[in-house]
């Protein structure tokens, strides 16, 4: 079976707690994405999605040239390591409900890509792929 480091996405775009709002919401303009990792340094500290930013930011009155600081971040981070196998990642998914992970390097804990679960559906078989996006889209129980 494949290992992630096969299949990701490598050299991340990344946020810091001192960018804005703005900088966060550019980024994932220029590079079509919807969510970015927060790193303090080297170090992975959250996530940050265009939802945060829609949903929390704007619903709690920020303004986009306020900080993305430590609060809006999404914590703690679901992440795997490079070297794992692509069908733990899929389980990884499926039990968290989340459709990207953090992928780190095992020796250090550096971010070094990102997989989604699109990466999964082409690496994987069809079942495991069809259980992971009905797990994945399934609302979440809030209360």
């Amino acid at each position: 079976m494949k290992k992630l480091s096969e299949i990701m996405t490598p050299n991340v775009e990344v946020i810091h707690p001192e960018d804005t709002l703005q900088d966060a919401a550019r980024k994932m303009r220029d590079r079509d994405v919807g969510l970015l990792p927060v790193c303090d340094g080297k170090r992975l500290i959250g996530m940050l999605s265009d939802r945060d930013i829609a949903i929390r930011a704007v619903a709690e009155g920020m303004h986009p040239t306020d900080m993305v600081g430590r609060d809006l971040a999404t914590f703690p981070v679901i992440y795997c390591y490079d070297d794992e196998d692509v069908n733990e990642a899929a389980k990884m998914m499926k039990k968290n409900q989340i459709r990207r992970l953090a992928v780190l390097r095992r020796k250090d804990k550096q971010l070094v890509g990102m997989v989604a679960l699109g990466d999964i559906a082409v690496n994987t078989d069809d079942k495991l792929s069809g259980d992971v996006l009905q797990k994945v889209s399934e609302p979440v129980n809030v209360h």
